[in-house]
């Protein structure tokens, strides 16, 4: 009861302190009329590995109300206008070819539970509909994106059941080649190409995530990726969480070339608010992420931009942009510079709901095409951890075969040295 109070009190100063401040701010008096009217969805948070970090995913040792560890908590979402959230299920590139999946569910899992103990918070939300249903209700609409194509284990069986269970879209690669698809720090030279982009596998699950409904996230992959998957895609497609490369070369933002192709196919990229994405060095300000807003804008349009600010997923945040109570103060900036309210707007989730939409068209327009259940070769995902059963053995692909085979040769060896020994004695 307490916490409650708290959290109420805190959203009742904040709103007195927007009072005051829009009487001298114009820009932020737009900025909460604009979020009152659409929802700001933001494309990726990583407060559930935070919950995994701190707590185990012990949720009922938290308080989300009081919680101060993290950039993420209820009064903060509440200050910030948040009103939808896709929230990471991600687990870390060396869980791949181990317990990736399962620690994935558990990911999944963690924000269920999230959103069941704070319902008068968090609505779960699957679809364009649910997160307008949620922002008409005064709730954050919570969405789940799997962060990392090795959270899969490449399986096309994974993909369709981490769907079922609410997932919304998959960042292809994080910071690791998949058995398919090439990571963004091959861009950088530091690691060697797999696959050329995607592989056969690859391009397999990009048609699977348009059939079921799921949207692709090109956050992470290499620019030859981007491209393949611009090619294949009959949806739209997402960035998640990057930024512009123009404005701060890193291999982990958008060459301007990919964001006139995002425009031309209707897709969106999420503005990232982490220092080294934003000015390419440790410290950043409100107005250097304003700048990627200016600068996607100027190259492809308002109609590809939103937010997707990594907020608990990063360690370093402009000055202005500490948490997530602050974007309110980029709403404004982005006005003070010009931008209309339907660019704002559009920024703010109609961009990201256009998309989720057509992504739900294309579903719905594949829904007599049959669930694709080809499965990897066994050879480009075989290693110590994975058991073959299903391959046909052949080519000693088939573990089980092998050993069976080797078996039955030691006992065949025993059997002639038993014989050679027995028959020498007499």
């Amino acid at each position: 009861m307490l916490a409650k109070v708290i959290s109420v009190l805190c959203v009742t100063l904040w709103v007195m302190s927007c009072v005051i401040t829009s009487a001298e701010d114009p820009n932020m008096t737009r900025a909460v009329k604009l979020m009152s009217e659409t929802p700001l969805i933001d494309g990726h948070n990583d407060l559930p590995w935070q919950l995994r970090k701190q707590f185990n995913n012990q949720l009922n040792k938290v308080d989300l109300n009081t919680l101060s560890t993290t950039h993420t908590n209820i009064p903060k979402i509440k200050e910030g206008r948040l009103g939808a959230q896709f929230w990471s299920a991600y687990v870390p590139c060396d869980t791949q070819y181990k317990d990736a999946v399962r620690q994935t569910l558990e990911q999944i899992d963690v924000v269920h539970r999230m959103c069941q103990k704070y319902p008068e918070t968090f609505m779960f939300a699957t679809s364009s509909k649910e997160i307008t249903d949620a922002f008409n209700l005064n709730k954050t609409a919570s969405l789940i994106g799997v962060e990392g194509g090795h959270s899969l284990d490449s399986s096309l069986g994974t993909l369709r059941t981490m769907y079922y269970l609410g997932v919304r879209y998959l960042t292809l690669t994080h910071s690791c080649n998949t058995p398919w698809a090439d990571n963004w720090l091959v861009d950088t030279g530091s690691e060697p190409s797999e696959h050329n982009g995607l592989s056969s596998f690859g391009k397999q699950l990009i048609v699977e995530m348009n059939r079921l409904g799921m949207l692709i996230d090109l956050a992470h992959v290499t620019v030859a990726v981007m491209n393949q998957v611009l090619d294949l895609s009959k949806a739209p497609v997402i960035f998640s969480h990057s930024s512009a490369y123009s404005v701060c070369p890193n291999k982990r933002n958008v060459p301007d070339d990919v964001l006139r192709r995002v425009n031309a196919t209707g897709g969106i990229v999420m503005i990232n608010f982490y220092n080294d994405y934003v000015t390419c060095s440790k410290t950043a300000k409100l107005s250097d992420v304003a700048d990627h807003f200016d600068h996607i804008k100027k190259v492809g349009g308002a109609g590809i931009i939103g937010f997707g600010g990594d907020y608990d997923g990063v360690t370093r945040l402009p000055e202005g942009l500490e948490d997530v109570s602050k974007v309110p103060k980029l709403v404004a900036e982005l006005l003070r510079r010009g931008w209309t309210d339907e660019e704002v707007k559009a920024a703010l989730g109609n961009n990201l709901l256009r998309v989720l939409r057509e992504t739900e068209k294309v579903r719905d327009d594949m829904k007599d095409t049959k669930p694709d259940d080809l499965p990897i070769p066994y050879n480009e995902v075989k290693n110590s951890c994975r058991t073959s059963y299903g391959y046909p053995n052949t080519d000693g692909a088939n573990d089980a075969g092998a050993v069976h085979s080797l078996s039955t040769l030691v006992l065949l060896l025993t059997l002639a040295l038993h014989t050679l020994i027995t028959s020498t004695a007499f």
